[in-house]
Parts: structure tokens; C-alpha cells; sequence
């Protein structure tokens, strides 16, 4: 299971009126994600609230109770783009009398509008939020756990006090991108601020009150340099051929078949090179292939390959061969120059063969796939923000991201500070 945080407060707060806002980057697809929940029971008897992406219905999100027929909160709009941070605000004050006052979700600043499921919660209903029934933050209430996959940042909770989304964010006036703010408004008795700075207690709450959390599963990887003011890229499991994404869909199982890829979700563009490091997990089919292509239908046949059996591969066809092979735990790094199209490879921070000159300036994603032989491979992708456990912390030529070896000379991280200012 994933990481989550979980609270029981000594005392409920006020249920009836109370804020939530957070950024949050989602992972995960093809079923439920819990961003946040409180209190027990289901059905008609239920209390509980949950806030989830509805991974099943092409990323929806909807905040509801056990029992929708009180509350049913559902976006119209799809949530689809696994790389972005969304600022999601929730204001709950069920006191006021007309409905639509009661309930007001806002993302990246906009207020909700449109919905595929609406039911306003009646007048002075209390439900699980803010009780002293059990509260999660990436986990959902009762027996089933429909855990969050993803990264989350900058999480408020305001006891007593429906605020708007301008209290969290504002609009960039260069870029007229929504980005975050500091809060100044108080936080209620039972309100509470999570920066996950510390990446050894990531529950701890710095909005004064000590409401800290208790971190459950937490592990490599929990605390991450992704944030939604420098955002690193990720492998997209959309336009992957097949396969199972974890880890903020930075881990990549393939699903036994040949040609089954993971991409990055960002290009590699400009003139500029680019760096990210994948590391062997599991090979269990008869080889990997580690590289630069211009899509997950082009890795074999139209890219520069590194395969685990000691051979470089360009546009299908054998370039290099009775080089340093690679297998389980063997960190590959992949450096990709975009100002003479060419692609190097480095095995645990030493140069393997050749750089190979790319024919045109088409190909510009890293990739991960599995081989053939109908069993599945693991692997995971550093593009600055590591998965695995590292044991130095080496910055690329910007100062960004966390490397296990040496970043080349001129090389950068795949995150979007450098993609603006070298790409």
C-alpha cells in the first residue's frame, strides 16, 4: 500500500463549515484515489466524506458521502494529465440556506460549475470531516482502502471558516498560470498545515497548532523534489503500450509482452542535454531496452537502444555490440544531446561504448521497455526526483534534481524550470 497520513482528533471540530485545499498531483489510473477522507460507515447510515479521483470514469474527481443521497459532489471534466499539479479547494458550510452555498470545490482557481452528479448536502448536515472518528489523508475510510497514487503539497485544512480559492493561490501575472500563495487567515482549533518538508515526519503540522499525522507505509520515494512550482517529469501511462505505473509512475512493470513501453512525459527539446537515470529492477523477460525515441510505437525500430545484453541498438538494427552488460539493481544513464542529435549511455556512472548520431531531430523521449519471453520485467526512471534509494545527491548542471552518479557536463534534469530556460 501506498503512503498515507491518518488522524483521530481528541475532539470534533465544527463539521458543519470547514476548508480544504491542497495541490495535488495525480498518478494513478483505472480505479479509485482517495485524496482525502474522515469519519466511518457506508450506505445509508453512513457519515463518512470522502474526496477521490474516480479512476474508472477517465479521472473525475467527486467529493461524497457514504450515503451519496446526502451528498454527491461529481466534475463534469475529465483530469487527465498525469504530470500536472492540481490545486483542488473544498468549502463545506452546510449552515447556509441556499444549497449551492453550502458546497463549493474550486481547481486552479476556477470554481466548479459543471457537474455529472450533484446532490447539496441539507441544511446544518454534519458529516465525517472534522469528527473525532478516524480522518486519512491519501487513504479512504472504512475496509476499503482505494489508496492514493501520487504526490501531494501545500495541504490546508481551516476549521470553522469556508474560504476561496485566492486565500491558497493566485494567478501568475507573467504566465497567467495558477500557482500557490501563502496563506495568512487563521486555521480553527482543529485546522492544520502540511508542507512535508521533513521528509523524517512528513505528519508534521506547521500551522501552529500541532495537529500533527501519523505516517503510515512510508518508504523510499515518500518525500519527493516534484512540486507545483517545479514540476519533473514522470513516465505516461496513457500513451504506454501496456504495463502496470507505481511510485508517482516512476516504477514501470511491464506486462510480459514485446514492445510494452514506458515514456517520459515531457520532450526533449531545445538545444540543450538532458539526463535522467533508469535503474534494472527485475529482468525476467530476455533483456531490457533503455533509450531515446520518438514514441512508444518507435523504441525498437526508430531509437537508440541499450539492452541489458550488452548491445546498442539504432532504428532496429545492431550499432554496437560485446559491451557492459546490466541486470538487476545496475543504474543506466541515459544522456540525450539536442544540439547534435546524439545519444550516450553510462552503466553505474562509467561511459558504455559510443555516442550514436540520431538521423533527424524526431526522437525526443527517454523510454523504459521490457523484452520479450512472456514474463514481466521491472524497472524504475530518475528524472531528477528519484524512486530508489540513492546513496549521493548529485544536482545536474542547474542545481536541480537528485542523481545517484555525476551528471555530465551541461547535462539537465527533465523538469520544467529547465525545459524553460534551456529548452
Amino acid at each position: 500500500m501506498a503512503t498515507y497520513l491518518s488522524k483521530t482528533f481528541s475532539s470534533a471540530g465544527n463539521q458543519k463549515t470547514w476548508t480544504w485545499s491542497g495541490w495535488v498531483k495525480y498518478t494513478g489510473g483505472g480505479s479509485d484515489f482517495t485524496i482525502f477522507s474522515g469519519g466511518t460507515g457506508l450506505g445509508a447510515s453512513g457519515n463518512r466524506l470522502v474526496f477521490q479521483f474516480l479512476g474508472g470514469e477517465n479521472e473525475k474527481v467527486m467529493a461524497s458521502s457514504g450515503n451519496t443521497s446526502q451528498f454527491a459532489f461529481k466534475t463534469s471534466a475529465m483530469l487527465r494529465d498525469k504530470n500536472a499539479w492540481y490545486h483542488f479547494v473544498l468549502a463545506m458550510d452546510t449552515t447556509q440556506s441556499t444549497n449551492s452555498d453550502r458546497f463549493k470545490m474550486y481547481i486552479n482557481g476556477s470554481q466548479v460549475t459543471s457537474t455529472s452528479q450533484l446532490t447539496y448536502p441539507a441544511q446544518d448536515l454534519q458529516l465525517g470531516i472534522n469528527s473525532n472518528q478516524q480522518q486519512y489523508i491519501g487513504l479512504r475510510t472504512s475496509s476499503d482502502d482505494a489508496a492514493f497514487s501520487g504526490y501531494m503539497a501545500d495541504v490546508h485544512f481551516i476549521d470553522g471558516t469556508a474560504k476561496v480559492a485566492t486565500d491558497f493561490g493566485q494567478t501568475d501575472s507573467t504566465t497567467g498560470i495558477w500557482k500557490p500563495k501563502t496563506y495568512s487567515g487563521s486555521y480553527g482549533s482543529n485546522g492544520y498545515k502540511l508542507t512535508f518538508a521533513n521528509a523524517g515526519a512528513l505528519g508534521t503540522d506547521t500551522s501552529g497548532n500541532s495537529n500533527n499525522w501519523t505516517v503510515n507505509n512510508a518508504g523510499t520515494g515518500a518525500a519527493v523534489t516534484d512540486t507545483p512550482s517545479n514540476v519533473f517529469s514522470i513516465l505516461n501511462s496513457i500513451t504506454a503500450d501496456g504495463g502496470t505505473f507505481t511510485l508517482g509512475s516512476l516504477k514501470y512493470v511491464t506486462n510480459g509482452t514485446d514492445r510494452v513501453c514506458g515514456i517520459s512525459s515531457f520532450a526533449l527539446t531545445g538545444s540543450s542535454k538532458w539526463y535522467c537515470e533508469m535503474k534494472a529492477i527485475t529482468k525476467t523477460g530476455n533483456y531490457f531496452n533503455f533509450g531515446v525515441a520518438s514514441s512508444s510505437k518507435d523504441m525498437n525500430d526508430n531509437g537508440i537502444t541499450y539492452r541489458s545484453d550488452g548491445k546498442i541498438y539504432k532504428d532496429g538494427s545492431e550499432n554496437q555490440s560485446s559491451l557492459a552488460t546490466f541486470t538487476d539493481n545496475d543504474i543506466i544513464g541515459v544522456i540525450y544531446d539536442c544540439s547534435n542529435n546524439q545519444c550516450s549511455f553510462q552503466k553505474n556512472g562509467s561511459a558504455v561504448g559510443s555516442a550514436v548520431t540520431i538521423g533527424d531531430a524526431t526522437r525526443d523521449i527517454f523510454f523504459i521497455t521490457g523484452g520479450n519471453g512472456g514474463t514481466n520485467s521491472t524497472a524504475e526512471i530518475n528524472f531528477g526526483n528519484p524512486p530508489f534509494s540513492i546513496s549521493s545527491t548529485n544536482a545536474d548542471s542547474a542545481g536541480l534534481g537528485s542523481f545517484e552518479y555525476a551528471v555530465p557536463s551541461g547535462a539537465y534534469s527533465l523538469c520544467t524550470n529547465n525545459i524553460n530556460a534551456y529548452g
